[in-house]
């Protein structure tokens, strides 16, 4: 017999997390446990509003599969039965870790992939003025990749500062779809000039179109245009590279199936997440041993995360214990 509970969790940051849509203090996600046959699969998603969800949303449609998923239901049939989402993505992960504690062996075994190694992440600094944001890529000027927030209007100037403060480190813009396409091809080539690795979602999804008409001059990765396998081919002009997240694509089933797609597509892959604790980021993981850049430094950025959390030293992301999920 399953059991199926559900929380909303709470994890306050170290400091506020800044991106051009607005600002947060906390973290604020669902966590799902799956029991059964003295086993315990956990979950855990974070509800997205860019996307339409939120955190009510996301209990109401975890509890609209309660019967299935009680009854027996896999990832399967769960990817029959919700769409894409934080939802399905709380679901399916516990549903993972439930199956590797019954049946003692790890996720990557499940998922015929290698043991996982540990990698590094990219840590983000948040969008602020050219002196605050400086201040703070300074702080973690050691670290071998950092994500710098922009935000449209004064972005070079945040650049040039966050480059000066930590010149050896390689960078990743991220604009959030905050750039217009007046201003487009000049900031591209100011992040080329800069030498900026990757420039992450500068154009409105579904507002990308020019991206597949101009030049490139420095590499551009979809996240905000970029969800479930379905869509990717249709970027493969506009983008050279897809941020991959479980809270888009709905789960590691469809994240690990997305990823095997946008390779065979020519995409650069990239393993993204939301700010949550190491439930979410573990499951993400396995995803990530084959990506060229990884950003899963959501505990990084908590003020405290879960007493099991992941190991992390300095940048690099040691793989989950058996205790924490799969």
């Amino acid at each position: 017999m399953r059991v199926l509970n559900c929380a909303v969790e709470r994890f306050p940051l170290k400091d506020a997390f800044v991106i051009s849509r607005g600002a947060k203090t906390e973290a604020v996600v669902v966590v799902v446990e799956i029991l059964e046959g003295g086993a315990r699969g956990r979950g855990e998603a974070t509800p997205y509003t860019r996307y339409g969800e939120s955190v009510d949303g996301a209990l109401a449609q975890i509890e609209g599969v309660r019967g299935a998923l009680e009854a027996g239901a896999g990832r399967e049939e769960l990817a029959r039965l919700l769409a894409p989402g934080a939802a399905r993505n709380a679901l399916d992960c516990a549903l993972w870790d439930l199956e590797a504690k019954l049946s003692g062996r790890r996720a990557h075994e499940l998922a015929g992939l290698p043991a996982p190694r540990p990698l590094a992440t990219a840590y983000t600094i948040s969008v602020g003025t050219p002196q605050e944001m400086a201040a703070r890529a300074a702080r973690e000027a050691a670290r071998p990749l950092l994500k710098i927030k922009l935000a449209g209007e004064g972005d070079e100037a945040r650049l040039l500062a966050v480059r000066a403060a930590a010149p050896d480190a390689s960078l990743i813009v991220d604009a959030n779809e905050a750039w217009s396409e007046a201003d487009l091809e000049r900031k591209l080539e100011f992040c080329a000039k800069t030498g900026v690795a990757l420039v992450e979602q500068p154009l409105p999804a579904g507002r990308d179109d020019l991206l597949g008409r101009i030049a490139r001059p420095a590499p551009v990765c979809a996240d905000e245009s970029a969800h479930a396998r379905g869509g990717l081919a249709a970027l493969r002009a506009r983008y050279d590279a897809v941020n991959l997240k479980l809270d888009k694509t709905g789960g590691l089933t469809e994240l690990l199936a997305c990823a095997l797609e946008a390779r065979a597509l020519g995409f650069e892959l990239f393993v993204g997440c939301m700010v949550a604790s190491s439930l979410a980021m573990a499951p993400a993981l396995l995803a990530a041993q084959e990506a060229r850049y990884v950003d899963l430094d959501g505990p990084l950025l908590l003020a405290k995360d879960r007493p099991d959390g992941l190991a992390y030293e300095g940048s690099l992301i040691h793989p989950a214990s058996r205790e924490l999920w799969g």
